[in-house]
């Protein structure tokens, strides 16, 4: 069996480094020509950007950003890399985005307004806003200030407050193609070769390839299928895959991906719900894993 490739052997650039943005061109443009007409015609003053994770939102909102701003002063990003705590300290692992964080940005756009050049806000993500965060945002785009253009990233627009999403010009973004894919991977992991059974896998989402990549998760997606169809499959070698599953939380909906490769859509509800509960309910992952693993053989 080869050797997986550790985290630090791909140079996956974040969004804010990254200028190279492979499909979205209707995207892009629409935004563009809007932009290109905003003395006839006001551009709207917040853009929703939605799709499924992995796909280039974020890279395409940088690039719009670029675009945009005046000053480096004039450009506010929000994400949970800058997060703070109510004493302004930094809480970059949070997993939502706080309201002080919202609140410091406020301040930080009304000292930079005399400025007369366009301000950007970059969010990214809504989903990742709590819920005074939300409000707090809601409150903003109400009015928004003017010559301020608004960048909200979205990975589930059902996640979206109906009164932020009813003020907000929704472009909602399509996974990207095979082809797509390919040159992503020839630009970014050209020492790779990358299977087309991988890149279906991906279901459209770079993002999901570099996860893949990183943790070993094609290879090991190979051996699960290879498992599932292995009619001498015993018990223990189910509960082996479980073990290197299980550790991965990025791992785990290959199971539902073995689900949609065998056309076994009736297991899928059971699935999905298992893996949610895999955080709150299993002391041991790899059991709720192996439950998954055996029904699925179950209906082979």
């Amino acid at each position: 069996m080869a050797a997986r490739k550790q985290a630090n052997s791909y140079n996956f650039p974040d969004p804010i480094d990254n200028d190279t943005l492979i499909g979205h061109a209707d995207t892009i443009g629409t935004f563009m020509n809007a932009w290109e007409m905003r003395d006839t015609h006001p551009v709207h003053p917040v853009w929703m950007l939605t799709g499924p994770r992995g796909i280039g939102k974020a890279t395409l909102a940088y690039k719009i950003a670029r675009n945009v701003y005046g000053n480096v002063g004039d450009f506010f990003i929000i994400d949970l890399a800058r997060n703070i705590d109510k004493d302004g300290k930094s809480k970059p692992d949070g997993k939502v985005i706080s309201v002080y964080t919202i609140r410091a940005m406020i301040e930080r756009m009304q000292m930079s307004s005399m400025s007369g050049e366009w301000r950007v806000v970059l969010i990214d993500s809504i989903d990742e806003l709590n819920t005074a965060a939300s409000n707090a945002i809601l409150k903003l785009l109400e009015e928004p200030p003017a010559k301020t253009l608004f960048l909200l990233i979205v990975h589930q627009l059902a996640n979206v407050l109906p009164t932020v999403r009813s003020r907000a010009r929704v472009e909602k973004m399509r996974p990207l193609t095979i082809s797509n894919l390919r040159d992503l991977c020839a630009k970014f992991i050209p020492d790779e070769d990358i299977s087309t059974d991988t890149l279906r896998l991906a279901n459209g989402s770079f993002g999901k390839i570099a996860n893949l990549k990183k943790s070993g998760g094609d290879q090991i997606y190979a051996e699960l299928i290879a498992l599932l169809q292995n009619d001498r499959s015993t018990q223990s070698d189910i509960m082996a895959m479980a073990k290197k599953i299980a550790p991965c939380p990025e791992l785990h909906g290959i199971l539902l991906d073995a689900i949609a490769s065998f056309g076994i859509a009736e297991i899928y509800p059971m699935a999905t719900h298992a893996i949610a509960d895999i955080n709150t309910v299993y002391l041991e992952p790899e059991i709720a894993i192996f439950k998954i693993i055996n029904e699925i053989k179950k209906c082979l």
